[in-house]
């Protein structure tokens, strides 16, 4: 027999029609804006007589971060490692990430380790990052991938604001599963969104929705015969987007993903686009792009993968 559980009302500010049903649902542990299931992450670089300086920064559960690390082979960028003190995502989570890099500063933003979304049976676990970049700075936010564990509900939304000038580089990667334990495409919903915005407006919405209940993910035109989806844009709305669309092509294609590079619309810059079997042949794939596109942008290589 079912057992009613008495919480609070969900919030049913879905971000998306297909999560409105999860929405409605009140998770039967902490409740979701509960201590603990809202994190808030804020984070300001700004230049300084010593290169780029983390100014400031607030963490609530799960998040926490250390410091920034002389991690970056540009003498003057600032790198911060987000680590988690939890297992991984869980349902009713509400993340909240705000970066900004000022003017003529340069930032590089990853996590320790990959994001577990957990397996879930009410509501569903969302992740909203608001990025700026002031006039002259750059910014990478390459975080590690996204595992969607089975019965997983996702959500991720970022946004992005560039200043005259400013730079950006965003990864994101997604597996469908524990692969090693045979878990894949088990996951209920995922659904993530970018938007980049330059000083004259709009320069692109992308969005990435699967959900295996209803759409086959393996049919031809989604991800085929692949596992493991990575996206990189290289915004950067004041370089030449067809000669960096030839130069991102050109470093992924010789790599074991299978991969291709084209211009985003508005002349905002490159997206690269990686297929493969596991999360470290499509990583090493879009790292490359990542660091052809970092020479060109700020004359200075990508970080190694090293994360300690």
């Amino acid at each position: 027999m079912a057992t009613e559980v008495s919480e609070p009302e969900a919030n049913t500010d879905a971000p998306h029609p297909a999560f409105e049903g999860y929405a409605a649902e009140s998770p039967p542990q902490a409740a979701v804006g509960a201590p603990g299931k809202d994190g808030v992450l804020e984070l300001t670089f700004a230049p300084t007589s010593d290169g780029t300086t983390l100014v400031r920064d607030y963490a609530t559960v799960p998040f926490h971060i250390s410091g920034t690390l002389a991690h970056d082979p540009h003498p003057d960028a600032a790198t911060v490692f987000v680590q988690s003190p939890t297992g991984g995502v869980a349902q009713g989570d509400r993340h909240d990430i705000a970066i900004s890099v000022e003017g003529d500063a340069t930032a590089h933003v990853s996590t320790q380790s990959s994001t577990k979304v957990q397996s879930m049976t009410h509501n569903y676990a969302a992740a909203d990052a608001s990025l700026s970049v002031g006039r002259g700075g750059h910014l990478d936010y390459v975080p590690e991938p996204t595992i969607l564990h089975a019965d997983a509900r996702y959500s991720q939304d970022l946004t992005l604001s560039l200043e005259t000038g400013a730079t950006a580089v965003l990864g994101d990667i997604v597996v469908p599963g524990r692969l090693a334990r045979g878990e894949r495409f088990e996951f209920e919903r995922y659904l993530s969104r970018v938007r980049a915005q330059g000083p004259n407006g709009l320069l692109f919405e992308d969005a990435t929705h699967l959900a295996p209940g209803e759409s086959d993910p393996t049919a031809p035109g989604v991800l085929g015969e692949f596992t493991v989806y990575g996206s990189l844009f290289v915004v950067a709305p004041e370089s030449d987007a067809a000669e960096t669309s030839d130069d991102l092509h050109e470093a992924v294609t010789d790599c074991e993903a299978r991969a291709g590079a084209t211009a985003l619309p508005n002349g905002a810059g490159v997206a690269v686009r990686a297929l493969g079997d596991r999360a470290e042949t499509v990583q090493s794939t879009l790292h490359a792009a990542w660091d052809r596109a970092r020479r060109d942008l700020i004359d200075s290589p990508a970080p190694s993968g090293r994360k300690f």
